[in-house]
C-alpha cells in the first residue's frame, strides 16, 4: 500500500514537472517552450501552432538579429536577446530549406523570426508604409510567427551578395528590380527557389522576406521571450 502510494506521488511529480516546463501564452491555442526546456521536450508532441525556439531544434542556423541591437532603422534595442521564435510549422519548414542549402555549401542567416505585436506599434510609427511594414491594425505575419527574414551564408559564414543591406527601404530590394549584377539576380534566386520549394511565399518589396504558406490565419501574438 506504501509503496503504490509512493508511485502515485512520483507520478504526479513526473506529470507536474513536464506541464510546468510548457508555458501557456493569454492567447488562446498558443504554447511557448521556455528556453531552458526546449531543448529537452520532443516538439513532434506539440500542435503546428506552438511556437518553439529554432536554434534548440537546428544549431546550424545563423542568429544576426538588428532588433536585438539599436543596428536597425528604429535606431533602438527591441528585443531583450537573439532568439529566433517560430511557429513549429514554419521552423520545421525552414529546417528543410536549410538542409537543402546546406547541399549547396550554404545555409541560412536570420535577421528576424517571430515579432510582438508591439514591436510592430513601434516600426509602423517610424515608417508608417505597407510596401515595408505592415500596419499593427492588421498585423504582420511575423506577429503570427510565419515569417522570417533571411539571407545565405557560405562555409566561411560570409553573406552572399543580395545588392541591398536587410531593411533597405527602396526599389532596389525588390524582387522585380533587375537592374543589379547577373551574380546578385542569381543569389536571390537561389534564395527564392528553395524557400518557395520547402513551403514559403515571398514577398514582393522584400528579397530577404518570406512567409509559410497559410500563416495568414494564424492569430496574432504579443508574447515576450524569456532570455534567461
Amino acid at each position: 500500500m506504501k509503496l503504490r502510494c509512493l508511485y502515485s506521488v512520483l507520478t504526479f511529480f513526473i506529470v507536474w514537472t513536464t506541464f510546468s516546463q510548457t508555458k501557456k501564452t493569454s492567447l488562446k491555442n498558443e504554447i511557448v517552450l521556455d528556453t531552458s526546456f526546449a531543448a529537452v521536450l520532443d516538439i513532434s508532441k506539440l500542435r503546428n501552432s506552438s511556437f518553439v525556439n529554432i536554434s534548440q531544434i537546428d544549431s546550424t542556423f545563423v542568429i544576426d538579429m538588428p532588433y536585438a541591437t539599436e543596428f536597425n532603422f528604429l535606431k533602438q534595442k527591441v528585443y531583450d536577446c537573439q532568439t529566433c521564435y517560430l511557429r513549429k510549422k514554419t521552423a520545421i519548414a525552414l529546417i528543410k530549406a536549410n538542409n537543402k542549402f546546406k547541399e549547396l555549401g550554404y545555409h541560412i542567416k536570420i535577421y528576424d523570426c517571430y515579432r510582438p505585436l508591439d514591436v510592430q506599434k513601434k516600426m509602423w510609427t517610424i515608417v508608417s508604409d505597407p510596401k515595408y511594414v505592415a500596419n499593427p491594425t492588421t498585423g504582420s505575419i511575423h506577429n503570427r510567427g510565419g515569417a522570417i527574414d533571411i539571407t545565405l551564408v557560405n562555409a566561411n559564414n560570409i553573406e552572399l551578395d543580395m545588392g541591398t543591406k536587410f531593411d533597405f527601404f527602396g526599389e532596389e530590394a525588390s524582387h522585380d528590380f533587375l537592374d543589379l549584377p547577373a551574380s546578385v539576380l542569381e543569389n536571390r534566386k537561389l534564395l527564392k527557389k528553395i524557400l518557395k520549394e520547402s513551403g514559403f511565399k515571398s514577398f514582393d518589396s522584400e528579397w530577404w522576406h518570406y512567409n509559410l504558406k497559410g500563416a495568414r490565419k494564424l492569430p496574432i501574438s504579443n508574447f515576450k521571450w524569456n532570455c534567461n
